[in-house]
């Protein structure tokens, strides 16, 4: 398949993989049906017409407002269909036509919702983390099994043991037990790809939370007590891990290792 159709392919499940992506954040915190009732306006209750339902453009169409009430709408939902086409299409390019894709697009779609929700309420589900263990298992393992190697498989079981006891340790030191449960899930998928991407993707995630930590307190908007969600800041190191982990890595070595 020429790669320029893959990404194109990918583009538009990502268009429509960030319009449920919606659904999902919205209800999935408030323990609601991700089917019944279909979508609709949540101050007036009427039904989203389908043509308005077109991921990006209905908004657009509507001009961010209700059709029926005139309430505003967020423009987090059309952001959030973007986004999601935007990253479905970068690990599209990182993994071309592979059988580790669907693995990492379905990451890249629960990172998208696990981390909104924890930036919405400072809770990453259950409902979404657990599931997702078994998820990742029946679209990597295979890949094994196919190959005939077991190098990956269990390197990655190993780095989410590794993430784990980190996480565990530093529960209760600023971090949930959410962020426990998601440690080594993302461990599993770095793990994949090699120890290089199970250390950036860890630090990456520590650093991150550190410096927006830092400006939020240097702006006064948090203190030192404040409760600060990490989960995404875990996410996004470890997407900054699977796209860059060789040239970072690369680059660090030549940092201890000048050439002379």
């Amino acid at each position: 398949m020429p790669h320029s159709l893959l990404l194109g392919i990918v583009a538009l499940l990502g268009l429509a993989v960030g319009s449920f992506l919606n659904v999902v954040i919205h209800r999935v915190p408030r323990d609601e049906s991700l089917v019944q009732p279909g979508s609709h306006c949540t101050e007036c209750g009427h039904a989203v017409r389908n043509r308005h339902n077109i991921p990006v453009l209905g908004w657009l169409l509507l001009r961010g407002r209700c059709a029926d009430c005139g309430t505003r709408i967020s423009a987090r939902y059309p952001l959030v269909e973007a986004g999601t086409t935007a990253l479905f299409v970068a690990v599209a390019a990182r993994f071309g036509w592979s059988w580790e894709l669907p693995a990492y697009l379905y990451l890249a779609a629960i990172a998208i919702a696990l981390a909104l929700i924890d930036l919405d309420v400072m809770r990453l589900p259950d409902k979404i983390v657990l599931p997702s263990y078994g998820v990742a298992a029946a679209l990597l393992v295979p890949v094994s099994v196919a190959e005939g190697d077991w190098t990956a498989p269990l390197r990655g079981l190993a780095a989410a043991a590794i993430l784990f006891l980190l996480y565990r340790l530093l529960a209760g030191w600023g971090m949930g037990f959410g962020d426990v449960k998601l440690a080594p899930l993302l461990g599993f998928y770095l793990g994949w790809l090699g120890w290089g991407a199970v250390a950036i993707g860890a630090f990456a995630g520590f650093l991150l939370g550190g410096a927006v930590g830092a400006v939020l307190m240097a702006l006064k908007l948090a203190s030192r007590k404040s409760r600060i969600p990490f989960g995404p800041y875990m996410l996004a190191g470890a997407f900054l891990a699977v796209f860059a982990a060789a040239p970072l890595a690369d680059w660090y070595v030549t940092l201890l290792l000048p050439s002379s």
